[in-house]
């Protein structure tokens, strides 16, 4: 069975390197949520390149990546995204719909800690709940 959380993270594209170590790591060393044992849980591609298939007559003007992760720990990804040394972390969107929920969150990096912007929750009720996830 598994557990799919679609992950997107747009960050300037001086910052393009730093992603695709980001990527790399997602693959090849990233814990799985409830197995730290076993590693890898897919990685991200570019969405914005030449070849992308948005709707209107003009070209993204921004750098996204997406990707559909297995089992990922998302505490330890947004762990590593906060500890990359980015050249433009005010740009950097983290944006990550869990299974079973019906929205992406969003985490920006300001005074260089990675938080939570909106929504903390479906309602102020499950607050607590949620951080932790």
């Amino acid at each position: 069975m598994s557990w799919v959380a679609n992950v997107m993270i747009s960050a300037d594209q001086a910052d393009a390197a730093n992603v695709e170590a980001l990527s790399h790591w997602l693959r090849d060393e990233a814990p799985r949520r409830e197995q730290p044992e076993v590693v890898g849980v897919a990685s991200l591609r570019l969405t914005t390149g030449p070849d992308a298939l948005w709707g209107g007559a003009k070209r993204p003007e921004c750098a996204v990546w997406a990707g559909a992760l297995n089992h990922a720990d998302l505490v330890a990804l947004r762990s590593r995204v906060e500890a990359a040394p980015w050249q433009e972390p005010n740009a950097v969107q983290l944006l990550v719909m869990d299974q079973e929920e019906s929205f992406f969150r969003l985490w920006m990096i300001r005074e260089g800690s990675l938080a939570q912007y909106a929504p903390l929750a479906p309602s102020e009720e499950d607050v607590d709940f949620y951080r932790e996830r």
